[in-house]
């Protein structure tokens, strides 16, 4: 019988909808990670395998690991050591090979995790085949079999792809005009690796760095490196004050996502960047589509309409969005969540390009970064408000009934339900891991959302 990391409850546990996720060493070790890449190789068919790993303690063993289950099972291995998640997929894109990065993004310091794609960038779900791999995990140590003849062992090899990254993401948005001070807070995480290297070959001293947080330490001593949350901006606000800088760019632990903050240390929503990188998508393809999901601001498909393209709405998640981009041709998507999308990076998300179109954009002009973004911050909106909710069902039906007979109102059940008026609109969901209900609202003012998102709270958390 099976014991320990590849028990079929634990299995269970941490591979979840997009990746593997869990804590070490408890659920996650270097056992689990070896049957991981001699199952991975076997249910994708790869005969190639590149491996990135983050600067967490346990990253690199697992890492190792993977590659040894891997050559084990005939695929060889391409190393390219420490790397943030989109040098990942880049190397993924640009060498033509499968891919798996050891990452816990922006989860605390216990936890790591694998995010595996094919080649191409093409991300591995559950329904894709990361069920497969569990499912073959999990027989392999509850009965030890093994079909068919063993292959002969792949290569191990190493290769560094962090230069030929950095000048990929500037031929895709080169930053020209006017200098620019920035001061970047990489949460000691990736950021601070592939930062320097990024914004020294923007070159002529187009951009003046001031780094914090640079130190790769995956027991993240500062604070989360997850941005999404306001009290982990606000070092990096103090700071762009404090310098006078231009702007604040802040990434998560392994620097998928990014999140700005304009000249007066104020946060800016992701729906905004969203916006203003659709708007310079559209002039390189007019008429393009550009994906958005169903809680990014109504201002969205509102400015890609006006300027010509045509705005695909998806449902919450990475692998709705890059399946719609692939069956839709988009050119760019984003996400409330500071995943930004693009089909010229293998159509997978890249938090440090989001980042060189902003200060491409704002290097064209002579402007601050708020005035640049004004045009694009239409609705106030409530930001993501969790609520412990046991019987989600039957609270989501409770609000249908509320609100579906009013006026003005249409439903629909894309992800969750969402209620639209011409004045609001919210989207309450239900968290797949927990029994949490998620609430996203906007409004045409401020006291137009507060009242909705208000009311609706009410609603949920009424016993």
């Amino acid at each position: 019988m099976s014991a320990g990391t590849l028990d079929p409850a634990n299995l269970d546990a941490i591979f979840k909808a997009y990746d593997v996720r869990g804590t070490v060493p408890d659920q996650l070790d270097d056992t689990l990670a070896r049957a991981t890449g001699e199952a991975f190789v076997e249910v994708t068919g790869t005969d190639t395998v590149v491996v990135g790993h983050d600067m967490r303690p346990s990253s690199p063993g697992m890492a190792a690991a993977f590659a040894q289950g891997a050559a084990g099972a005939g695929a060889d291995v391409v190393m390219i050591g420490l790397a943030s998640t989109d040098q990942l997929y880049f190397a993924s894109g640009h060498l033509g090979h499968a891919g798996v990065m050891f990452t816990a993004s922006h989860n605390p310091a216990q936890y790591n995790g694998m995010k595996m794609c094919r080649a191409g960038a093409t991300p591995v779900g559950m329904e894709t085949g990361l069920a497969e791999i569990r499912d073959l995990v999990a027989l392999r140590a509850t009965t030890g079999a093994v079909s068919g003849e063993r292959p002969a062992p792949g290569t191990i090899t190493e290769r560094d792809v962090l230069a030929d990254y950095a000048d990929h993401l500037l031929r895709l948005a080169p930053v020209k005009g006017r200098r620019l001070k920035v001061v970047v807070d990489a949460g000691n995480g990736m950021a601070g690796l592939t930062a320097p290297v990024v914004f020294d070959r923007i070159g002529s001293g187009q951009v003046e760095m001031v780094p914090l947080y640079f130190e790769l330490d995956g027991t993240f001593p500062n604070h989360e490196a997850n941005p999404i949350e306001a009290e982990n901006l606000v070092d990096l606000a103090e700071r762009v004050v404090a310098e006078g800088a231009d702007l604040g760019l802040a990434f998560d632990g392994d620097a998928d996502r990014c999140f700005l903050v304009d000249e007066r240390g104020r946060g800016v929503s992701p729906s905004v960047l969203t916006g203003l990188i659709a708007a310079r998508e559209l002039v390189k393809q007019p008429g393009a589509m550009i994906i958005h999901n169903l809680i990014t601001s109504r201002s969205v498909p509102e400015i890609v309409t006006e300027l010509g393209g045509t705005p695909v709405r998806t449902r919450v998640g990475h692998s709705f969005i890059k399946a719609t981009m692939a069956e839709t041709d988009a050119i760019f998507g984003g996400e409330h969540s500071g995943h930004f999308y693009f089909r010229d990076f293998w159509r997978a998300d890249s938090g440090m390009l989001a980042a060189l179109h902003a200060l491409a954009a704002l290097a064209e002009t002579e402007g601050t970064l708020s005035e640049l973004l004004a045009r694009y911050e239409r609705y106030p909106a409530s930001g993501e408000i969790n609520s412990t909710v046991h019987d989600q069902a039957a609270v989501l039906a409770r609000l249908e009934t509320q609100y579906s007979a009013r006026d003005g109102v249409t439903v629909d059940h894309l992800d969750g339900l969402t209620v639209t008026h011409a004045d609001w609109w919210f989207n309450v969901r239900a968290s797949n891991t927990e029994p949490l209900l998620r609430l996203n609202a906007e409004g045409k003012d401020e006291a137009t959302m507060a009242g909705v998102r208000d009311d609706v709270l009410t609603t949920i958390r009424s016993k």
